[in-house]
């Protein structure tokens, strides 16, 4: 995310001394400030639960099991500033998933937890980059003409702040999605157990877009975002390994089940140390959730004001 951050701000800067934004003539951008643009795509996730087949590549791109992608839909608006700079809103729904079935690594097949969760999303972020456009006007030739459509290009990069909803589910012994929360997987509200987390977080995303310019007012691209977020507890797993036995006194077998339903039980390492030392069930790393999505958009052209002439009379 650090990287990230860098990248940002430095492809800003540049963009700032550069100007890089072009119009066909000066002030044209200003008849185009009002944007709407609808996304659809694909989502996937970084976290505690699934991923790839070795370890020591947590939360990095090349831990993505890609066969847990799934669906991101979004709608969002945006408001132009000056010529490089503009502001903007977005509401998603996303979807996530995690199965460590679906890793060959040991440790993470053993511990066979697995999740899904729909994620609904509200952001607002800056976004900084460069456009080229040629705005549409009349060409005479041999006593006719025909109308110029305005094209061109635009890239940007962005950084926001949102909030998300999500509510991890994980299937059941009999194949049936539950909701993970209730049954407390990690002990919380239990002596020496954590607090019961929040299904409402706070995200930063990060991102890059791409517009062609079919028209003066329409476009299609493509939109990349990674979103940072503050919770560990997406796919519920962020903790220790609490006492089965506990677990089923408190809230249930289905409980203990669903805290730690590994595969290798003589040789579990899910198991307390000789010293009482839970096992780790995750690591402390704050999960991760991005998209990659196909976008259109819509601007409104601002009408020409009509001025009145005043009467010298």
């Amino acid at each position: 995310m650090r990287k990230s951050f860098i990248y940002l701000f430095s492809f800003s800067l540049f963009v700032f001394t550069a100007q890089a934004q072009n119009f066909l003539r000066l002030g044209d951008w200003k008849k185009y400030r009002k944007e709407v643009f609808g996304g659809v795509g694909t989502s996937n996730f970084l976290g505690d639960l699934g991923g790839g087949n070795t370890t020591g590549r947590d939360y990095s791109p090349a831990d993505l099991n890609f066969s847990t992608t799934r669906m991101a839909i979004s709608a969002g608006g945006r408001y132009k500033l000056e010529r490089w700079l503009n502001v903007g809103g977005k509401l998603s729904y996303l979807a996530v998933r995690g199965d460590d079935k679906l890793s060959t690594e040991i440790s993470r097949q053993q511990r066979n937890l697995n999740f899904k969760s729909n994620i609904f999303e509200l952001t607002g972020r800056v976004e900084a980059g460069w456009q080229k456009n040629r705005v549409g006007g009349t060409k005479y030739s041999n006593h006719s003409y025909k109308r110029l459509r305005g094209s061109g290009h635009s890239i940007y990069g962005f950084i926001g702040i949102g909030a998300f909803y999500f509510n991890p589910k994980g299937k059941a012994p009999d194949g049936k999605y539950v909701k993970l929360r209730p049954l407390h997987t990690e002990g919380q509200g239990l002596p020496d157990g954590p607090k019961q987390y929040s299904r409402i977080s706070v995200a930063i995303p990060v991102g890059v877009y791409y517009k062609y310019h079919i028209s003066n007012v329409w476009t299609v691209g493509a939109e990349f975002s990674i979103r940072k977020t503050f919770t560990d507890y997406i796919d519920d797993v962020g903790g220790v390994y609490y006492d089965s036995t506990a677990l089923a006194n408190n809230y249930g077998v289905l409980a203990a089940q669903m805290a730690d339903p590994n595969i290798y039980p003589k040789r579990s390492y899910t198991r307390p140390a000789a010293d009482g030392t839970r096992a780790i069930r995750g690591d402390k790393q704050k999960d991760v959730y991005m998209s990659l999505e196909i976008t259109l958009s819509y601007t409104f052209k601002e009408k020409r004001r009509l001025t009145r002439l005043r009467s010298k009379f």
